[in-house]
């Protein structure tokens, strides 16, 4: 799904004002409020929570996406595709475990912050990206790799130079399912004192506060929705200039 030219400018400056300027939205919100109690959240800065969950997913992104890369080149060649199976078992580790469960078996490790949302994100992420690299080292054209093999490229030449470029479009549609998956996911990190924007949504859960649901909510909607729509018009670039 893409956003519109003049929809794009004013979901960036709606995102901007609720982490930058929240108490702008203070008549919106206040219906939503419990009488009395705060409209706005204001225990943590929006900005900072909203950086540490940014951060975060990126983190565990990057590293998804290097490990599973690398898996998905390793089972592509000839000498690795019998550990295609065992491959796809370890990337199916995260979507097999709730991100809950897997939360609660980190903290004992991990103790409590970063760590245990990091491992999470990690494992959740992995899948989506394992299988669109497989793809699209998979369904390379052949008459392109002969032509690189024609031209005296060795492996590692025709890896960096022309599969990695031809397969980073379909590749870039995973790490965006998982970009979008970790998002959302991130949220729950708060839950085991890691600071994401599902600090806001908690709170206003065990206040029984909408407002602060739904500001929360709203915010990392925004960034879904926006990050993930940059992403396809950097996927649809790389595909004009791929001649895809």
């Amino acid at each position: 799904m893409r956003i519109g030219a003049i929809l794009r400018p004013a979901l960036v400056l709606l995102l901007l004002a609720l982490v930058l300027k929240p108490a702008w939205f203070t008549p919106v919100f206040a219906p939503l409020a419990p009488e009395g109690a705060p409209v706005i959240y204001a225990r943590s800065s929006l900005l900072s929570l909203s950086l540490s969950h940014l951060g975060l997913v990126a983190a565990a992104t990057t590293a998804a996406t290097l490990v599973a890369v690398t898996l998905a080149i390793l089972v592509t060649r000839q000498a690795g595709e019998a550990f295609r199976p065992l491959s796809r078992t370890i990337t199916n580790l995260g979507q097999t475990f709730p991100p809950v469960a897997v939360l609660a078996l980190a903290v004992p490790a991990l103790g409590f912050g970063a760590g245990p949302t990091l491992v999470a994100l990690f494992l959740y992420g992995l899948l989506p990206i394992f299988e669109n690299a497989v793809t699209g080292f998979s369904t390379l054209p052949p008459t392109t790799m002969e032509a690189a093999r024609g031209i005296g490229l060795n492996r590692w030449q025709r890896l960096v130079q022309v599969e990695v470029p031809l397969a980073l479009p379909v590749m870039l549609t995973g790490i965006r399912l998982s970009v979008v998956i970790s998002l959302g996911t991130a949220t729950i990190g708060s839950t085991v004192a890691a600071r994401t924007l599902g600090e806001v949504i908690i709170a206003g859960l065990l206040t029984s506060n909408t407002a602060y649901v739904v500001q929360g909510g709203l915010i990392v909607g925004l960034f879904a929705v926006l990050i993930y729509d940059a992403l396809v018009q950097l996927e649809a670039h790389l595909v004009r200039r791929t001649g895809g």
